[in-house]
């Protein structure tokens, strides 16, 4: 469709041995002159990275995409400069128009090349436009009107997905599931837009009708495994990793979902099989196949290769590093179910304590699961502003108090190894009865006293001068608010 797409031009400069966005951005266009696209495209990255305002290398970064073919991606970039970055850059209108028709999006390319025309009449690329808008005029009839509204309601929805805008992704891919009750694509996206919005039940129906209706589905059969990780059903666990151990797919994009999926639920050997060999197989991943597959190698004794693999996605995700498998193993699985028997506990105290474990570990940043937890615990009202807190960070009203308490247990936990026992006993003391009303702001010193008044009930000789010290606040305040505690716990 036209001409192909130009390197863009940037004047040389200077700099030092630094490797900020400059340096990585001549190093993409040295590997761009080579021919070497896959090269250029790490580094682009890169830089973008670095240097998330210059429009110019973004731009770059989309044309590399464009080239290999990754249209929905370049798009995406050139989309961002026009409306976050430069919106005098029109180049990137004929850039637009150009991938949406080798995407097959010919309303949308025409669309485009008619803006870029209108913009710059006499632009670079005015030619190439009008050649374009000409043979989009021979191609139409190739694809129908209703197939191209469909691929691009289906790009949209995965743009919100992606974009975590789950209340619009919900409803652009219920569109789409009314018109075509039989596009399985849109309805497992609908799936997951359900579970990451907190809507665990209504996810879990949505692919049990997926796989009544087409059984088999992998996709959903993914899903589904992933939903039954994240909550804790141990048994659908098994059983779903024991059906889709037994598949063998044919297509990448098929091996690739189901190797990353088997490593998210921590099946590392099944992950191995799948992921390793599409590596071996030239496969070009993304981000999170090098991370799984040196997850998985590294769990499956390849440590070698794991070191390997992760070295090609720090350079790809600088910010990866530090989450090594051999420097920062995952959440051990005794320390899940102990959370889990907390959440399943009688007590208010259990399930504060196992819900603040759960906050502060590394599986709370995953949206989705955090959803899940909130869903699983009960409609107490008295949990809610923990909850809020948290799982979701809030800090207003209620949920202030609950910080405040949840910075109270960072204190205890950081200071003492009997972290389980206090830690229980300060919950206990912030939800007594007769502390309604109290705003334990001042973290440290309810710490200091509650440590003493715990460990003088446990028969210990302690002193508030050496507590005082501990949490860095002066002996009178530690006096005061053990008269505090005291009147809580005679």
């Amino acid at each position: 469709m036209g001409k192909q797409l130009k390197r863009s031009s940037r004047k040389a400069t200077i700099v030092p041995f630094i490797q900020n966005g400059e340096y990585f951005f001549k190093k993409g266009m040295k590997a761009y002159e080579r021919g070497d696209l896959h090269k250029a495209r790490k580094y682009f990255e890169r830089a973008v990275r670095l240097d998330e305002r210059d429009a110019s290398f973004a731009l770059q970064l989309a044309l590399v995409l464009s080239e290999l073919g990754e249209y929905q991606f370049s798009n995406q970039w050139l989309f961002k400069i026009i409306h976050d970055l430069d919106e005098t850059m029109d180049d990137c209108l004929y850039f637009l128009a150009n991938n949406f028709a080798c995407l097959g999006l010919f309303r949308e390319a025409g669309q485009y090349a008619e803006q870029y025309l209108a913009h710059e009449p006499d632009g670079e690329f005015a030619d190439d436009a009008a050649d374009l808008l000409e043979l989009l005029k021979l191609d139409r009839h190739d694809v129908s009107e209703e197939q191209e509204q469909l691929i691009t309601m289906q790009e949209r929805a995965r743009y919100l997905l992606e974009q975590e805008q789950f209340a619009e992704a919900i409803k652009a891919l219920e569109a789409i599931v009314s018109r075509y009750p039989e596009f399985w694509s849109a309805h497992n996206n609908l799936a997951l837009a359900y579970f990451y919005s907190g809507d665990v039940e209504k996810a879990k129906q949505k692919l049990l009708d997926v796989l009544k209706r087409d059984p088999g589905n992998l996709h959903a059969l993914c899903n589904a495994l992933v939903f039954a990780y994240y909550l804790h059903d141990q048994e659908q666990v098994a059983a779903l990793c024991e059906t889709l151990a037994a598949l063998y797919p044919l297509f990448r994009e098929h091996q690739y979902k189901l190797g990353a999926t088997f490593a998210l639920v921590r099946r590392f050997d099944s992950a191995f099989r799948w992921l390793y060999r599409l590596y071996k197989n030239g496969f070009e991943g993304d981000g999170p196949f090098y991370y799984w597959l040196a997850y998985a190698a590294y769990y499956t004794g390849h440590e070698s290769l794991a070191r390997q693999v992760w070295e090609t996605l720090t350079a790809l995700h600088p910010e990866k590093r530090g989450e090594e498998p051999w420097t920062a193993p995952m959440l051990l699985d005794e320390t899940i179910l102990h959370i889990v028997q907390l959440f399943e506990g009688e007590e208010l105290v259990d399930r504060l304590y196992g819900l603040y474990l759960f906050s502060r570990s590394k599986q709370a940043e995953e949206q989705a699961l955090s959803l899940a937890v909130s869903r699983l615990l009960p409609a107490d009202p008295r949990l809610r502003p923990f909850i809020d807190s948290f799982l979701f960070g809030l800090t207003a009203g209620s949920s202030a108090q609950a910080a405040n308490i949840g910075r109270m247990v960072d204190a205890l936990s950081a200071n003492n190894e009997e972290k389980e026992a206090l830690c229980r006993f300060a919950f206990a003391t912030a939800v007594h009865p007769l502390a309604e009303g109290e705003r334990f702001a001042n973290g440290a010193a309810w710490a200091a006293a509650i440590e003493y008044v715990w460990r003088q009930r446990q028969g210990e000789h302690v002193t508030q001068k050496a507590l005082a010290a501990k949490y860095g606040v002066s002996v009178t305040t530690v006096q005061k608010y053990v008269r505090k505690v005291r009147r809580l716990w005679p």
